[in-house]
């Protein structure tokens, strides 16, 4: 393992990362276990260090932080944008990507009651029908779903609970010093905020 990773182990966050033993995701495939990785959630110790200050917020409310995607080692990156070939979902180039260097999570919240809160969309704008779309590589329908996946989405379709939802996560995330994909577009994702930098190096196991 390299210096300054942690593996996420807390029972305040669940691990369940969209890539690794399952097929339900948008490429359908598990990436993370064809690469010999598994279910295992790397972050550098500065990612680590912001994520524990929502433990006291999360103890106060009972709910828990799932965590969906983490350090995306660069063999992986490739396998994944080979998938949906396409810039706007997968940065094309791994050395442009924070999830490479372990400086970004996809994440949404947990009640109280073990379910997963309302968001305009399910991390990573899963949906069966466009996962089979893309995988047989017609790429516009989910590039069109996607953009309700937006921050500053204000499609009037989406339940005003997904809304707050979005929001307080954002307010969440921001206020422990993480930041949202530049281009606002996907409401799951925090990074630090020079994550793309090479204060933090490219990861590939």
């Amino acid at each position: 393992m390299m210096k300054n990773l942690v593996e996420i182990a807390d029972p305040h966050f669940i691990v369940d990362l969209m890539y690794a033993g399952t097929t339900h995701n948008i490429t359908g495939r598990p990436v993370y276990v064809e690469i010999g990785m598994g279910n295992h959630a790397y972050v550098h110790q500065d990612l680590w260090q912001a994520l524990q200050k929502l433990v006291p917020y999360l103890d106060k409310t009972g709910r828990r932080l799932k965590i969906y995607e983490a350090c995306r080692p660069v063999k992986a990156h490739e396998r994944l944008f080979a998938a949906v070939p396409r810039d706007g979902f997968f940065i094309p180039d791994a050395g442009s990507s924070p999830h490479c260097r372990a400086a970004a999570v996809d994440v949404a919240l947990v009640g109280a009651d073990g379910v997963e809160l309302l968001y305009p969309t399910p991390v990573d704008a899963y949906n069966p029908y466009y996962a089979a779309e893309v995988q047989s590589g017609r790429l516009d329908g989910f590039f069109e779903y996607l953009k309700k996946a937006a921050l500053n989405c204000e499609d009037k379709t989406i339940p005003e609970t997904a809304v707050r939802n979005r929001d307080e996560l954002r307010a969440l995330m921001e206020g422990v010093g993480l930041v949202p994909v530049p281009r606002l577009h996907e409401w799951w994702h925090y990074e630090l905020p020079d994550g793309r930098t090479d204060k933090y190096p490219l990861i590939d196991f």
